[in-house]
C-alpha cells in the first residue's frame, strides 16, 4: 500500500511539473508581443519595449505580480491574435510606493484596443480604486481596433469606462501618472489628460483627437503629426502635457521621481508579524494534488505548505468537516482560511460525506467564520476545490439552500478583503459560495490544471447528449450506440475545453494562472495593496432566514 502511494505522489509531482513548465512555456511566447521582428522595429525607433518599460519602471529587488498575462490568449486568431491583450499589467514598487503600471504593447496592432484589451484595463483600474494605490499608464496606442468596434465603443463596461474611472479615482485622491511614449489617438488622447500628470516624449510621441491624414480629409488642412501634436505643442504650445522627456529611459526616470515624493497615507490596519517559512516542504504541493480532478487528497497537507509554521487555530475542527476553516499567517500578514476538504470524512453520524462537496453543517460552519474574520479584520483567503453543494432528499430536507444562502450572503457582504486560489476543481454554486470572480475577490488566481464549470465534464457531456438525442429524434434522426459515442466524446472534447484553466484565464475570469509556490507571493502582495484602504463599512448580512 506504502509503494503503490509512494509511486501515485510522484506521478502527481512529475505530471504537475510539466503542468508548470508548459504554463512556463506560454508564458515566455505572449511574452514576445507580436514577434521578435516588430519589438526589434520598435528598439530601431529609439523606443523601449512596453516589457522593457516596465522592468525599467520598477525597484529592483522587490517583488512584482503581473495581472492578466493570458488575457486574449487564443482569441481572436482571424485577426492574428492578441497576446496579453495588446496591454502589460503589473503590480509593483515604483519610488518605493506600491503601484499598479498599465503599458500598452506596441508590437501588438500598433497597441489597438480589442475588446479584452477594454476589460484587462477596467481591470487595473479596479485594483487601483479597491485598493487606492497609484496607477501609473504608459501610452503607446493607436487607438480602438475599428473591425470590433461594436464590441467596446458604447456599452458599461467598454472603452469610454476608463474614463470615468479616470475622474472618480481623480476625486478620491488616487494619484495616476501617465506617460505618453507613443502614439495616443482619438477617445484615448483623453486618458492622459485626465490623469493628475502627464509626461510626452519627444519626437517618438504624440496626442491628438484626430491624426493628419483625418485632419487632411474633415478639413483640408495639411500638417504633420508633430506639429499637429508632439512634444513641443502640448508642453508649450496646448499646455496639455506637465513635462517633456528626451526618451524613454527619461520618462521613465521622470515617474520615479514623481512617485518617490508621494506622502504616506493611512492604512487599513490588517495584522502582519514576522514572516515565518512553512513548516513543511512547499514542494511537497507537486506530490500531494493529483492532476486527476475526480480524486481525493488531504487539503490540510496542501494549507501546511501555504501558511507560515505553527500559526494555525483550526474554528470547529470536528464540525462541518468538508470545509476547514483556520485562522493561519501567510507571509507574516493574519488571514482566515475558508479551504474545501477533498478528501472522505465523517458526520457526526459517521456517515461518509464526499470531499470536495458543501454540505448543510459545512455551510453553517463556513458562515460564522465569515463573520467572524469581518469582526476582527482579518482578510479572507478561499482555497477552492469544490464541486458544488450536496444534492438529494436528504440535503433537501435539511435546508441545503438556505444553509448556502447563509454562506454566499456573509461572504457577499464582507467588508474585508477577499483573496480566491482555485487549486482544483470550481463548479456551480459552488463558485458561487467559495468567492468566485462574481463576488469581488480583491486578486483571484488558478493552479495549472485547475477547472471552472456548472457541472463535471462527464455528467455535463451525458445531459449534453440527451438534449441532442432529443433534438435529432424530434427531426426524425436515429443514432446508434457507435454514433452515441462519438457525439459524447465530441460534446465531452468541447465542454472540457471551456472548463480549462487557460481559457478562464484568456476571459479575465481569474487575473493568472500561476505556480502553485507563487501562491504565498500573491496573497502577501494582494493584502499589502488592501492595507492601502481603510474601511469605515460593517458587516452586516441584511435580513436571513436563519
Amino acid at each position: 500500500m506504502g509503494q503503490k502511494t509512494d509511486l501515485a505522489f510522484e506521478k502527481n509531482k512529475d505530471q504537475n511539473k510539466i503542468l508548470v513548465s508548459e504554463l512556463e512555456q506560454k508564458l515566455a511566447q505572449i511574452k514576445l508581443g507580436g514577434g521578435k521582428s516588430k519589438l526589434e522595429k520598435i528598439r530601431s525607433e529609439g523606443k523601449m519595449t512596453a516589457r522593457e518599460r516596465v522592468n525599467y519602471l520598477l525597484d529592483d529587488h522587490t517583488d512584482s505580480i503581473e495581472i492578466g498575462a493570458l488575457a486574449g490568449y487564443e482569441m481572436y486568431e482571424e485577426e492574428g491574435g492578441c497576446p496579453s491583450a495588446g496591454v502589460i499589467v503589473v503590480m509593483g514598487y515604483v519610488g518605493q510606493k506600491l503601484c499598479v503600471i498599465v503599458a500598452n504593447d506596441a508590437s501588438v496592432k500598433a497597441g489597438a484596443w480589442f475588446p479584452i484589451s477594454a476589460k484587462k484595463n477596467l481591470r487595473a483600474q479596479e485594483i487601483a480604486l479597491e485598493n487606492r494605490i497609484p496607477i501609473i499608464y504608459l501610452v503607446d496606442s493607436a487607438g480602438v481596433f475599428l473591425p470590433r468596434q461594436d464590441e467596446i465603443f458604447p456599452d458599461k463596461e467598454h472603452f469610454g469606462r476608463i474614463f470615468r474611472n479616470n475622474a472618480q479615482m481623480s476625486s478620491e485622491g488616487i494619484v495616476q501618472i501617465a506617460a505618453v511614449m507613443g502614439s495616443c489617438v482619438a477617445g484615448g488622447a483623453y486618458l492622459p489628460i485626465m490623469s493628475d500628470e502627464a509626461i510626452i516624449v519627444d519626437k517618438t510621441a504624440s496626442i491628438f483627437l484626430a491624426g493628419s491624414y483625418l485632419v487632411k480629409a474633415a478639413i483640408g488642412e495639411e500638417i504633420d503629426n508633430q506639429k499637429l501634436g508632439g512634444a513641443t505643442t502640448h508642453s508649450e504650445i496646448s499646455g496639455i502635457t506637465d513635462y517633456k522627456a528626451k526618451n524613454d529611459s527619461d520618462a521613465l526616470n521622470r515617474i520615479k521621481s514623481l512617485m518617490e515624493k508621494i506622502g504616506d497615507a493611512p492604512k487599513a490596519g490588517f495584522n502582519r508579524t514576522k514572516p515565518l517559512t512553512p513548516k513543511t516542504d512547499q514542494e511537497g504541493i507537486y506530490r500531494l494534488l493529483p492532476t486527476d480532478k475526480t480524486l481525493p487528497y488531504d487539503t490540510y497537507e496542501i494549507i501546511n505548505r501555504l501558511i507560515d509554521q505553527n500559526s494555525m487555530e483550526e474554528y470547529k475542527a470536528d464540525y462541518g468537516k468538508t470545509m476547514i476553516t483556520a485562522f493561519a499567517r501567510i507571509d507574516g500578514w493574519a488571514v482566515g482560511i475558508v479551504a474545501n476538504q477533498r478528501k472522505m470524512v465523517k458526520d457526526k453520524n459517521g456517515e461518509t460525506q464526499f470531499g470536495g462537496v458543501i454540505y448543510g453543517d459545512a455551510a453553517d460552519k463556513s458562515t460564522r467564520f465569515i463573520a467572524n474574520c469581518n469582526q476582527r479584520k482579518i482578510p479572507l483567503v478561499f482555497l477552492q476545490d469544490v464541486t458544488g453543494f450536496m444534492v438529494g432528499s436528504k440535503a433537501e430536507h435539511s435546508g441545503i439552500i438556505k444553509d448556502g444562502a447563509k454562506m454566499v450572503n456573509a461572504m457577499a457582504n464582507s467588508v474585508v478583503p477577499k483573496f480566491t486560489i482555485i487549486t482544483g476543481n470550481s463548479n456551480g454554486a459552488g463558485n458561487y459560495a467559495m468567492c468566485g470572480k462574481a463576488f469581488d475577490p480583491r486578486l483571484i488566481v488558478a493552479w495549472p490544471g485547475s477547472k471552472m464549470a456548472v457541472m463535471g465534464g462527464e455528467q455535463a457531456a451525458k445531459v449534453l447528449l440527451q438534449i441532442e438525442k432529443s433534438k435529432l429524434k424530434k427531426e426524425g434522426t436515429k443514432t446508434d450506440p457507435k454514433k452515441e459515442k462519438k457525439l459524447l466524446e465530441q460534446i465531452k472534447s468541447r465542454y472540457d475545453k471551456q472548463t480549462r484553466s487557460y481559457y478562464a484565464a484568456a476571459r479575465l475570469w481569474t487575473d493568472a494562472i500561476i505556480d502553485p509556490l507563487d501562491t504565498r507571493k500573491w496573497i502577501s502582495m494582494g493584502i499589502q495593496a488592501a492595507n492601502h484602504a481603510p474601511n469605515d463599512r460593517k458587516f452586516n448580512m441584511g435580513i436571513l432566514q436563519v
